[in-house]
């Protein structure tokens, strides 16, 4: 069990024409596929097309988003930061799922100007937590990135935030493994259940 790959959905977590983000995203998904022990499911927000209200009957593009949810053992959210939180996009996106984020691992790697996206990772980590997901306390942030990316979307400081991306990496890989062993004991949400019956 301990050598099977984390799948990780990475969820790139902005539709805002002219973004930054799948530069980012880009990059990350490189430092993940450099990483034996994951494979990556690269979730664009930018191409979901998600209904804007959540309804009972699901469209056939919401079934086949959570579905890509669920089959992650862990999560990684690229997210800027807009007036000091996260975009609605991604919000948005999250409430489609329940029983997809609970008892997964999700990490963050941010950027925005002098805060480097931290106060969206800080808000983030309530919703998910309200939904059961853990948290990892490490983050890869980016402050004002436009700059710190060349052209060709190479960090001009590829060291450092290469290590940051390890260290993440290295947390996510313990939860996933830790809680995907759990989850294949006793269902969480069954167990939920019996707590709130």
């Amino acid at each position: 069990m301990s050598d099977k790959q984390i799948h990780l959905a990475i969820l790139v977590g902005s539709n805002r024409e002219g973004r930054f983000a799948p530069v980012i995203a880009r990059w990350f998904t490189q430092q993940v596929q450099s990483n034996a022990g994951f494979s990556a499911d690269v979730i664009d927000l930018a191409e979901i097309d998600l209904p804007a209200a959540i309804s009972d009957t699901p469209s056939a593009e919401t079934l086949s988003f959570c579905e890509r949810l669920a089959a992650a053992d862990a999560f990684v959210m690229v997210v800027p930061e807009y007036n000091h939180s996260f975009p609605a996009v991604l919000k948005h996106a999250i409430d489609f799922g329940y029983q997809e984020w609970q008892a997964k691992p999700v990490g963050f790697v941010s950027y925005g100007g002098f805060a480097a996206g931290l106060r969206a990772v800080e808000h983030l980590r309530g919703v998910m937590a309200e939904l059961h997901a853990m948290t990892m306390r490490d983050t890869v942030s980016f402050q004002n990135p436009w700059d710190a990316f060349d052209d060709d979307g190479r960090p001009a400081n590829p060291e450092g935030c290469a290590a940051a991306a390890a260290v993440m990496l290295r947390q996510l890989k313990w939860w996933a493994t830790a809680l995907r062993r759990a989850r294949m004991a006793e269902s969480y949400a069954e167990m939920l259940a019996v707590d709130a019956a």
